[in-house]
């Protein structure tokens, strides 16, 4: 179960330092609307990278679409674009 507490308890901040662990983040609310979490910071990491892998796999797949739909050019008629 999540623990939800008030922004107001950061001020006993070590307590709630010690109720985060990997997959058990504290979230505060603020006049009762969400504001922050706190989260382990190897679960961050792997947030991040799994948000990293996402964003790759999405461009890979918009490249799929655009060489699908558009075609490419030969590595020679891209030098002679760039002026190389």
């Amino acid at each position: 179960m999540p623990s939800i507490k008030p922004v107001s308890a950061l001020k006993n901040y070590t307590s709630i330092v010690n109720e985060v662990s990997y997959g058990n983040r504290v979230y505060f609310t603020k006049n009762g609307h969400g504001t922050c979490a706190l989260v382990d910071m190897a679960e961050l990491d792997e947030l991040d990278k799994q948000k990293a892998l996402l964003q790759l796999m999405t461009k890979l797949a918009e490249a799929k679409v655009s060489v699908r739909e558009e075609g490419t050019i030969s590595a020679d008629d891209l030098e002679k674009e760039l002026g190389l």
